[in-house]
């Protein structure tokens, strides 16, 4: 198999979990009710979702990269 073909795999699947995980534990809640981007200035609180976002795709791309045990 093509390193490239399998690294993009990797990546796509470490993302669907990542969907998974932060739909089912309320990761990132809708605070507001407007288009995002157009309610004022973004909020640190805002700033932080995105980091814990990030923060859970590195975790999710080391569970689905470990060997299986």
């Amino acid at each position: 198999m093509d390193t490239s073909i399998a690294a993009r795999r990797t990546e796509d699947i470490a993302l669907d979990l990542l969907k998974f995980i932060a739909s089912t534990t309320n990761v990132v809640k809708n605070h507001g009710g407007g288009t995002p981007g157009f309610g004022g200035s973004s909020s640190p609180k805002g700033e932080d979702q995105v980091t814990q976002l990030l923060d859970l795709y590195g975790k999710c791309r080391q569970a689905v990269e470990a060997p299986a045990k």
